[in-house]
């Protein structure tokens, strides 16, 4: 009998890659989605015949309960978030509602409905913040310095305290940045990709950028999610950094973008003082030897290759 999974934000960048390769995997995959979602399936229209759609919302228990009760799941990946670090700032309370007290309220209704299934939280660099020690590891202490980042943190917590409250098989991955052409513009990454091919094609003239000094570990989405689905095959649960181990600025982001687009960045980036964050995080980057030799897990796709593939289906998408 074909496993069975339930995920949380499958309409999203990362599980609409989780469900490929679940359903490669040969599993029957549950997609939760909003009954009120304006979002759009773009992302898992390729697959949408093959998934199965229930109606949930992290913020109502019941209907988290009800999902359970109709998937039957063998493993649940807990995606869904309020995901985008600014907008945590503008909304603080609904960020920890989704991101924080959902996840609450995923594992309450596992351990009452299916406690003997596998659950995976998707945990964050985020919850780093202002670190001490270079590379961040298991073992690093966290110091948020966002809503997004501490509603993140009591998510990751509250994931822990339930597998050693109730004995329940829940791990977190604590993913550092990853991104794809799948990756919402409103993301630093995708909105640089997508104004280099918009400059290129005269759609755009410039582009406002916050601190181009800022660097991040960042991956290629389609490596991470396989780290999840490696996580819930283990024998004991426990929690893994996923990361490639090297740090770009968000000025080699820049460059690699419009040198794919044969542009020389500086005649068309503005950094704009409004764009800065009340309190930014200057280096991240993630050491996931754990993960290595545990898992045997390794990224495949470096990060230049990322962007200028990011930069390609951005021009492709405005060709057509």
């Amino acid at each position: 009998m074909n496993k069975r999974a339930l995920v949380t934000g499958i309409t999203g960048q990362d599980g609409s890659y989780l469900a490929e390769l679940l359903l490669e995997q040969g599993y029957e995959v549950y997609g939760l989605v909003r009954r009120s979602s304006t979002g759009s399936f773009e992302r898992i229209e390729h697959i949408l015949p093959h998934l199965k759609l229930v109606r949930g919302d992290l913020l109502d228990q019941t209907s988290i309960v009800r999902a359970m009760e109709d998937s039957r799941p063998d493993e649940i990946y807990n995606l869904a978030a309020q995901s985008f670090v600014p907008t945590s700032f503008q909304e603080p309370v609904l960020t920890a509602e989704f991101t924080a007290l959902g996840v609450t309220r995923m594992l309450e209704a596992m351990r009452h409905v299916c406690p003997d299934a596998r659950f995976y939280q998707a945990s964050s660099s985020e919850l780093f913040g202002e670190v001490k020690v270079w590379p961040q590891r298991e073992d690093t202490p966290f110091h948020p310095r966002s809503p997004y980042g501490v509603a993140k943190l009591y998510g990751h917590w509250i994931t822990v305290n339930y597998r050693e409250s109730y004995r329940l098989f829940a791990c977190c991955g604590i993913l550092f940045n990853h991104e794809s052409p799948r990756r919402g513009p409103e993301f630093v990454t995708r909105k640089v990709t997508l104004a280099a091919a918009r400059i290129k094609f005269r759609l755009q003239e410039r582009l406002k950028l916050g601190n181009l000094d800022a660097q991040r570990d960042w991956g290629f989405a389609g490596d991470y999610v396989r780290a999840m689905w490696l996580m819930l095959q283990r024998e004991t649960p426990s929690d893994y950094v996923i990361s490639t181990g090297h740090q770009h600025s968000v000025r080699e982001l820049v460059e690699i973008a419009f040198d794919e687009v044969g542009l020389d960045w500086r005649a068309h980036v503005d950094v704009d003082a409004d764009l800065l964050r009340p309190a930014d995080i200057a280096r991240l980057v993630g050491d996931a030897s754990k993960a290595r030799a545990e898992l045997g897990w390794e990224p495949q796709v470096s990060f230049e290759a990322l962007v200028r593939s990011m930069v390609r289906a951005d021009l492709d998408r405005l060709k057509k």
